[in-house]
């Protein structure tokens, strides 16, 4: 497949959305319990501001992905690192997309000063984290038994790269 990485903007709302809410509908990937609307777009991009962040599109203008770079605490103090958030649409996972996404993540996470990238994952998400181990991501931290959704507890994993 053919695709181009480009920044969000805000004429991804619905495929973007309908993406995230694909994850929170069918998996543990996305904490929510239930579909967001689509102005909740608006929120994420928010979070995404002044940071790397992009969206993996084909030649035909579909959208297959998004992902973006967010701050992790807002002290100054913490201004070198950054939590990622990714999603790929379920077609295309396993195919190379969210390995270029995270390579075009971590080059903007370069340029902007950022050392560490956080991935905070659910343990139920195991394919998540293989492929953050599998992309040099070692697990730094594990909240137990914190979150609950749909009727299922689990943990949170919390993965570290040094830039």
């Amino acid at each position: 497949m053919d695709y181009s990485i480009r920044p969000i903007s805000s004429e991804d709302r619905k495929a973007i959305m309908d993406i995230f809410n694909y994850y929170i509908e069918n998996s543990y990937a996305a904490y929510p319990e239930n579909s967001l609307p689509y102005q909740a777009f608006d929120m994420l991009l928010k979070m995404a501001e002044g940071f790397p962040h992009g969206t993996i599109e084909d030649q035909n203008g579909k959208i297959w992905g998004f992902g973006m770079l967010r701050t992790h605490n807002p002290m100054p103090v913490f201004s070198q690192t950054a939590e990622v958030t990714y999603f790929i649409h379920p077609d295309c996972t396993g195919k190379g997309l969210g390995y270029n996404l995270l390579c075009f993540l971590e080059k903007g996470a370069v340029e902007k000063g950022i050392k560490n990238i956080l991935a905070n994952i659910s343990s139920l998400n195991v394919k998540s984290i293989d492929f953050h181990k599998k992309n040099g991501f070692v697990e730094c931290g594990r909240f137990r038994n914190v979150a609950k959704k749909k009727g299922q507890i689990f943990d949170t994993v919390w993965m570290q790269k040094e830039l």
